[in-house]
């Protein structure tokens, strides 16, 4: 084993200064026979989670700490760091406290605390007075004041104890570190102090320090050339071995053995779980067991008509194995969450592998009856499984705000907080950033962006250019992955009994009062700290909508919670792709898949929603299922073993659930390993597990009698599917949103796409596809108007009147003034209308050129003619001069569409490829009215608008194109070297005409492209 060990090391999350993952830091840690590593982070805990999982795996005991930026409260201007290592669960509760205070104490990313913060909250610590930045060392050589070295290290003997306080000496090969620790290995032989030896690591080997370099820059926003001052001078802090450091240190020999000393020391593990939430209050002083069980016996006869022996059965399974594992309490916190939206009526439901839960149904968490739809209750909880089972419930997005006020007010900020994201640099922003950093010309980065995207050798015009391009691609691809900036999670909430700043760090949101805590899901997970997912979705809010619209003029608004779920309508328009706006299956794949799969009952839209997936399309599970499904080809499977757990599903995988029913039934897993297999394959980070559960997948196959090309062959199944996959629990709780939106659109369509409207953006097709499809229905889609329009998109008569919201620019505070104006007494001119609101001229314009002012019979060009003679600015209005009568030319049909797509983004009128069908039929040029007619293998050209452009990573280099005209969609598919050649056009250019080859098959139309031309 090494004799020295790093207690000073910082990775990617020191963010934008940290230049290796921490896995890497320990991994080399490892190589050197380090027997453990310290990593002390800027002002964070971050990578905590992650770097003990790899110390774990590697056999090296992880020490957790942090540097931390202090002032002295009566010099705030003069920061100095501070090392600190967590000995005990008091310094981890310290550690925490002391960040979080630092990160409320300053703005967002600029973390630091004042000196006097420190006073009782060390126990536990251990501090080391820090690298030059430490207000000792930099008094010493910055300051050369010995008297205030001496006073400061006073300070934190009393803070610490001189069992707890070391002097740090560190050795760069820098002018003035030989001066540096001579002065502080004198300073603690003065006060009989004693040295530990770091070298401030930011990366793992040395060749990082390039990157290291770049990340300075990118954080300072400035280039290498300019930031001299800013970056370490020389490549030296790296991980080095016991050797390397004694070299550097031939004088401090027990400064080296200190760093083991210290380490033995430092045994504090992560250790939560459900003790840290906070205890439900229950009625009568019940146990949280026996009130759980006292809800769901409740709700038996609320559930279900006549509960049998099954229902009770199972009943007293999950209750048994819900209190076996503390759980009780968890499920009444979610209870009682859901039982607060539902009183206000906020629609919600569960979703996720909750949904395989009866209790989960009962306490009306889950809209699935597990036992109807043959749903496991162990994928959700297990004697097998030892994590907090994952609850997700979706809110009205529009309403979520309210359920997380409610969590924060009945639990108390102090206790409640979300979970962060970690933004991550991606291969083309990467190549941007370091691109700027490396002060290249924007030629050179379009280059290597291009070379990026087309996965083509990029062609320099000379040796500088190419060693430029090298070092460009080469950094862009170390920095892949990287934490760049912290996000907030879409609704994972962490709700604890004890304070939150003793159990993880906190800091403010980018949002507006809210917190997040220092960890991301999968390190809540991993740690053990419970997290509730509070999620928005708009398809809730838009079926809110829709049936509250409904309900204005209906004698009996619609209960969709009562839906039987048989409607043979429903299904045959689902069939029929005629899916625009329904839930999950309105995508461009969707509408290929749907009129071969013919969904004809519940079970059909769960499988629709988990095909059109990456892990089944990876897989290559899409197209056999669909053949057997058609009763075109026999069902197979590719061992015996294998039918249990396949045969629902044609014997294809389809579901999360069947990876533990595989691994169960073809290698021996056992339930958990089976889950731990799942999670794995959907994990990132995991290659290492993967492989090893790759031989032992195939290990235990081949003791069951599987062929090894057989196991191998399910086994690359298993890892293309399962990173993308659903569970089929979660697929049966989106089914039921499926359905609903497929209802309402199906007996009211006005309501539902006025809804839809109202909640964009949302679902795969933008608001002006949503506007042509209902002109292609025939229902009326009446324009923005300052005399009749609401705030948002609002019923009238048999149509849908675009509402003020869609004008572009305008504020909820115009919108307001224009309606409470109104109100008052009709708008009867432009001058009235201007002098009333006082709105700014250019939302005014854009109010004339949607057609918002057509009610008065004047011409726009003449009222924005009028306009500019009307003297005014926002909130104040000049004198008016008498407008010339000045001759204008009208405006023709096309220019009042186009204007209304540049204000609105749509346009109510006719679609754009009206404009051109004379010219096209005189071509033979086809739109999709003509196209599904054409036989199949023949060539033809067609046109349309571009409404979208897909290129999925399962499609190896095909991109798939959408084009729209005034009757509907043609798909278009483009092969790797067909875009290659018209890639700038597809690109660039709205209006295509394509030449391509007719592909029909059931019933489903695509056109394969040969050439693609702009239409104009």
């Amino acid at each position: 084993m090494s004799a020295y060990v790093e207690l000073h090391c910082h990775s990617n999350f020191s963010l934008l200064d940290g230049a290796s993952h921490p896995e890497e830091l320990v991994a080399r840690a490892a190589e050197l026979q380090m027997s453990a590593l310290a990593l002390t982070d800027h002002n964070a805990v971050y990578g905590a989670v992650r770097f003990m999982q790899a110390a774990k795996a590697h056999g090296i005991q992880p020490v957790l700490g942090a540097e931390l930026t202090l002032y002295d409260d009566d010099a705030t201007n003069n920061t100095h760091h501070l090392t600190l290592l967590v000995e005990n669960q008091a310094g981890w509760h310290n550690l925490c406290y002391l960040i979080s205070r630092a990160q409320h104490n300053a703005p967002k990313g600029q973390a630091v605390l004042p000196f006097s913060e420190l006073t009782g909250c060390t126990d536990g610590l251990i501090a080391l007075s820090g690298c030059r930045q430490g207000k000792i060392a930099r008094s010493l050589v910055e300051q050369a004041s010995p008297k205030t070295a001496v006073q400061a290290t006073h300070q934190f003997l009393e803070l610490l104890g001189r069992h707890n306080f070391f002097i740090e000496l560190q050795n760069h090969l820098l002018p003035e570190d030989e001066l540096r620790n001579g002065r502080l290995a004198a300073l603690a032989d003065y006060l009989n102090l004693e040295c530990v030896v770091t070298n401030n690591v930011h990366y793992h080997i040395p060749d990082r320090h390039r990157l290291q370099d770049v990340l300075v820059c990118i954080n300072h926003l400035t280039t290498l050339d300019e930031s001299a001052h800013l970056r370490r001078l020389n490549a030296e802090y790296y991980l080095k071995n016991a050797e390397q450091m004694a070299a550097l240190f031939p004088s401090q020999p027990e400064a080296l053995a200190n760093t083991l000393r210290l380490a033995e020391r430092c045994r504090f593990e992560l250790s939560y779980g459900l003790q840290d939430l906070p205890f439900f209050p229950t009625e009568k002083g019940l146990s949280s067991s026996a009130y759980l069980s006292r809800l769901c016996h409740e709700a038996l006869a609320e559930r279900f008509d006549s509960p049998g022996a099954q229902v009770r059965e199972q009943l007293h399974h999950e209750l048994q194995v819900i209190n076996q594992a503390g759980l009780a309490n968890y499920f009444l916190i979610v209870w009682d969450i859901v039982r607060f939206a539902r009183a206000q009526g906020i629609r919600c439901q569960g979703r996720g592998s909750a949904a395989n839960s009866l209790v989960a149904y009962l306490l009306h968490i889950s809209p699935i009856d597990p036992l109807a739809h043959d749903l496991v209750f162990e994928r959700f909880l297990s004697a097998e499984r030892a994590v907090v089972p994952d609850i997700d419930i979706d809110f009205d997005a529009q309403r979520r705000e309210e359920v997380i006020q409610y969590i924060y007010g009945r639990y108390g900020p102090e206790h409640t907080a979300m979970a962060c994201t970690f933004i991550t640099f991606r291969s083309r922003s990467a190549i941007r950033d370091i691109g700027k950093a490396l002060g290249l010309a924007p030629t050179v980065v379009a280059t290597a962006v291009h070379a990026l995207e087309t996965n083509q050798a990029p062609q320099p015009e000379n040796k500088a250019e190419q060693n430029a391009l090298d070092l460009l691609l080469a950094l862009s691809q170390e920095i892949e992955g990287f934490p760049r900036h912290l996000g907030i999670h879409s609704g994972g909430m962490i709700i604890t009994g004890a304070p939150l700043m003793g159990r993880v760090p906190t800091e403010p949101a980018t949002m507006p009062d809210r917190v997040v805590v220092q960890w991301d899901k999968e390190a809540l997970e991993d740690a053990g700290l419970v997290k509730i997912d509070i999620l928005g979705l708009r398809m809730l809010s838009a079926i809110s909508d829709a049936v509250q619209l409904v309900g204005q003029t209906a004698v009996h608004p619609p209960d969709l919670d009562t839906l039987s779920f048989t409607d043979t309508a429903v299904y045959q328009m689902i069939g029929t792709a005629d899916t625009i706006g329904v839930f999950q299956v309105e995508s461009r794949a969707q509408a290929q898949m749907l009129p071969k799969l013919k969904p004809a009952c519940f079970a059909d839209l769960v499988v629709a929603i988990s095909l059109i997936r990456p892990g089944p399309i990876q897989g290559n599970m899409v197209h056999p299922y669909l053949r057997r499904h058609q009763g075109m080809e026999p069902m197979h499977y590719l061992h015996p073993l294998l039918e249990p757990a396949l045969s629902e599903t044609l014997g294809v995988i389809l579901f999360q659930e069947q990876v533990l029913k595989v691994a169960r039934d073809l290698a021996g897993f056992t339930p958990g390993q089976g889950e731990q297999l799942r999670r794995a394959l959907g994990a990132k980070r995991t290659t290492e597990a993967i492989e090893q559960f790759r031989t032992q997948f195939l290990a235990g196959a081949e003791a069951n009698g599987v062929p090894v090309d057989v196991a191998e062959t399910v086994f690359e199944q298993l890892l293309a599917f399962g990173g993308y996959s659903f569970a089929k629990s979660h697929a049966a709780a989106f089914a039921v949103l499926v359905y609903q939106s497929a209802w309402l659109k199906r007996y009211y369509p006005q309501a539902f796409y006025t809804a839809l409207l109202n909640n964009q953006p949302m679902g795969f097709w933008n608001a002006a596809v949503l506007v042509n499809e209902l002109r292609r229905q025939s229902i009326p889609v009446l324009p923005v108007d300052i005399h009749h329009s609401q705030a948002k998109c609002s019923l009238e008569n048999d149509g849908i009147r675009l509402g003020l919201n869609y004008v572009k620019g305008i504020h909820e505070s115009q919108i307001e003034t224009i309606l409470e104006e109104r109100g008052k007494r009709p708008f009867t001119n432009l001058l009235d209308f201007c002098q009333r609101t006082r709105l700014s001229r250019r939302i005014a314009e854009n109010l004339i050129m949607c057609g918002g002012m057509d009610g008065w019979g004047i011409p726009r060009r003449q009222l924005v003619w009028e306009l500019g003679t009307i003297h005014y600015r926002e909130n104040e209005l000049d004198l008016r001069f008498q407008p010339q009568a000045i001759p204008l030319p009208p405006q023709t049909t096309a220019e009042a569409m186009l204007s209304e797509q540049q204000v609105l983004g749509l346009s109510p009128g006719d679609h754009i490829m009206t404009f051109y069908r004379a010219r096209l039929r005189h071509h033979n040029i086809l739109g999709s009215y003509g196209v599904t007619a054409v036989p199949n293998g023949q060539w033809i050209r067609v046109a349309g608008l571009l409404v979208v452009h897909q290129s999925p990573p399962t499609a190896k280099g095909f991109h798939f194109l959408t084009l729209e005209d005034e009757d509907g969609m043609m798909n278009v598919i483009v092969n790797p070297q067909v875009y290659g050649r018209f890639r700038h056009i597809i690109r660039s250019e709205k209006l295509l005409l394509v030449h391509g080859e007719v592909q029909q098959e059931d019933g489903v139309t695509n056109i394969l492209a040969q050439s693609i031309r702009p239409l104009i």
